[in-house]
């Protein structure tokens, strides 16, 4: 089940909150969540939940253990087990097809190569425990008694499929107590919505216009063409992402929980490094605090903290080639910024940064795209201009045209212009600006819900790029 679906808009969540807001004790909406979440997760692939509990309780238990234990080696041994186990359920799922595939082409003989279903979330839901157990043996947390909490947190649907990855330490004492107001639930409605447009009005609609560009016969295919297929793209995956995690942050809100953010303008950046500041902060917040500080961080064997980082990173995202590749490239690009292509970067007007970090970035996204290296290559090698393509062709001026209005809004709309205008606008006429808002604010999420269920019951282009990581 996704956000952006008629069964859950028309369906799911009416049902939840008229059930969530009919108990009053905060003790019965948890479980009323609980149950939910995992009515949720068992909508597409039923059999896993079994795994998503079991690791919950798995989690539950070591932590307990570890907690008991402390100051002793027994509780060491229960923290390794307990980071192995659950980063072996993630290898297994995800990596065994992958391994085996790659030793296949190195050795004379063959491993079979199994056909492993990957369960939706299971980076994320992995991550999190990992996340709280290790709190939890540094003794920043305290291990709950009661499972509950640790089932809430792992299982809560609104980050389970996609994230964001959230820490225990954040929504502890919501749980004993969600805030439920008026005005959060009016603020989560207001960022659900916005989210959904996102995903919808743009990402769909600029998904559609890529995979064709990107997928165009040979015949049609032009070095500009490739560029703006790569841009289309860039575009369609952070509304599709950042709309996610919008939703994310607007379904908690309705239910008394505040959510980290997850994206900051990232395509407003100068450098790969403030793009990775920017982008997905709650997985890069992951990487910099439970892998690259504990490594050494800065202070050592800077070089091998960044490529095991960047490393785990691409792979995170797709057990391929071209996801390795992807987060090494951007690895890279991170250690040469800060020996020295960051300090000539800040010498540079602004805008001259800014056009280089689209540079690498689309490019970047270009290794993304392409699951396979050799169309991959084949797309870069286009792109620099030899591949013997023509520099822009007829082909390109129509989808030009067809996709100009749409790329020119999600341009204005990925970057933070019309939200600086509002803040001076709210400054200089505030009672005119809270009339607006507290007129115009309802019908425009009116509009964008409609137009939104419109193309939703008219298309069967709805993916979710994240639900395959």
């Amino acid at each position: 089940m996704v956000f952006s679906s008629m069964i859950f808009l028309y369906l799911f969540l009416p049902v939840l909150l008229a059930a969530y807001f009919l108990f009053k004790k905060p003790a019965h909406r948890i479980w009323i969540l609980i149950g939910f979440s995992y009515v949720f997760y068992a909508w597409g692939e039923p059999v896993w939940v079994i795994l998503l509990l079991g690791a919950s309780l798995l989690g539950y238990l070591f932590a307990l253990g570890i907690e008991r234990t402390r100051g002793t080696s027994l509780s060491k041994l229960l923290f390794i087990t307990a980071i192995a186990v659950n980063i072996g359920l993630l290898c297994f799922f995800k990596y065994t097809g992958f391994l085996m595939g790659t030793l296949n082409t190195l050795l004379p003989f063959q491993f079979p190569v199994p056909d492993i279903k990957l369960p939706i979330g299971i980076s994320f839901f992995t991550f999190e425990l990992i996340c709280y157990l290790t709190d939890v043996y540094k003794g920043v947390i305290a291990a709950p008694r009661s499972p509950k909490k640790v089932l809430f947190y792992v299982s809560f649907f609104p980050h389970l499929v996609a994230g964001p990855i959230i820490r225990y330490r954040d929504i502890e004492e919501q749980i004993e107590r969600p805030q439920v107001t008026l005005a959060g639930f009016s603020g989560g409605v207001s960022r659900f919505v916005l989210g959904l447009g996102k995903k919808v009005l743009l990402a769909n609609l600029l998904g559609e216009s890529a995979n064709l560009l990107l997928h165009a016969d040979e015949a049609s295919v032009s070095v500009l063409g490739m560029w703006f297929g790569i841009l289309l793209f860039a575009l369609q995956i952070y509304f599709d992402f950042s709309g996610y995690s919008d939703m994310a942050i607007g379904l908690g809100k309705m239910f008394g929980f505040n959510l980290r953010e997850n994206f900051n303008y990232p395509y407003i950046s100068k450098s790969a490094g403030e793009f990775w500041r920017r982008w997905n902060m709650s997985l890069g917040g992951f990487f910099r605090d439970y892998v690259y500080i504990p490594l050494g961080g800065n202070q050592r064997n800077t070089m091998r903290n960044l490529f095991v980082v960047w490393f785990l990173t691409g792979i995170w995202h797709g057990a391929s080639w071209n996801f390795i590749i992807w987060g090494l490239y951007f690895g890279a690009l991170i250690y040469i910024e800060r020996q020295f292509l960051g300090k000539w970067l800040d010498k540079l007007p602004a805008l001259f940064a800014h056009i280089y970090a689209v540079l690498i970035i689309l490019i970047g996204w270009v290794w993304f795209y392409f699951t396979d290296l050799s169309e991959a290559i084949h797309a870069l090698l286009t792109m620099l201009g030899l591949n013997h393509k023509a520099i822009l062709n007829v082909e390109l001026g129509f989808y030009v045209r067809d996709n100009l209005i749409l790329v020119v809004a999600a341009v204005i709309l990925s970057i933070p212009l019309l939200v600086t205008g509002a803040q001076w606008f709210g400054k200089a006429f505030p009672r005119l600006e809270r009339g607006l808002t507290l007129a115009g604010a309802p019908v425009l999420q009116a509009v964008i819900l409609f137009l939104c269920t419109v193309l939703l019951v008219g298309s069967s282009y709805n993916p979710f790029l994240y639900y395959r990581f």
